[in-house]
């Protein structure tokens, strides 16, 4: 049998940094492709109405929104309600286009739960919106959304 010699001075090894380069990268390229960016740039000010009962959208890459408000900047747009549709300042006439582009761009399968959402300023007039609403429903888009804040509602409650 071997002896042991208990009286040696044991030495803690050294730690192995090749593989932290790898590691690094991992982790960027995970939150590269879990992070989303914002979609578009508002030029309008939305501030929305108050709800008591609101909802989640599940998924919002299915989600197509409209804004609606005054623009941000008053000199070149005017101070009156306009329509955005992705980064574009738009009219009334430009929905059946846009819901269109947006339904190229998904798959076939995913175009039949495919949600417009609609958010708008709390001072938008309904003459507006109403006419969003008439042409999203020409264009067979009937699954509709109004974003809105959570807080009370109109009677307090």
């Amino acid at each position: 049998m071997g002896k042991f010699n208990k009286n040696t001075k044991k030495e803690a090894p050294e730690i192995n940094t090749g593989s932290m380069s790898d590691i690094v990268f991992m982790l960027l390229f995970f939150f590269m492709v879990i992070t989303t960016m914002r979609e578009s740039t508002l030029f309008v000010r939305i501030n929305p109405p108050q709800a008591s009962e609101v909802q989640k959208l599940e998924k919002k890459s299915l989600v197509s929104f409209i804004y609606i408000g005054p623009p941000i900047d008053a000199q070149k747009y005017g101070t009156e309600p306009r329509i955005q549709l992705n980064d574009q300042m738009s009219g009334v006439r430009d929905i059946a286009q846009f819901i269109e582009s947006e339904r190229e761009a998904r798959d076939e399968v995913d175009r039949p739960l495919m949600t417009t959402s609609i958010k708008a300023d709390r001072t938008v007039k309904m003459g507006i919106l109403t006419d969003v609403k008439q042409e999203l429903r020409k264009v067979n888009a009937l699954k509709i959304n109004y974003s809105t804040a959570k807080g009370k509602d109109v009677y307090g409650h």
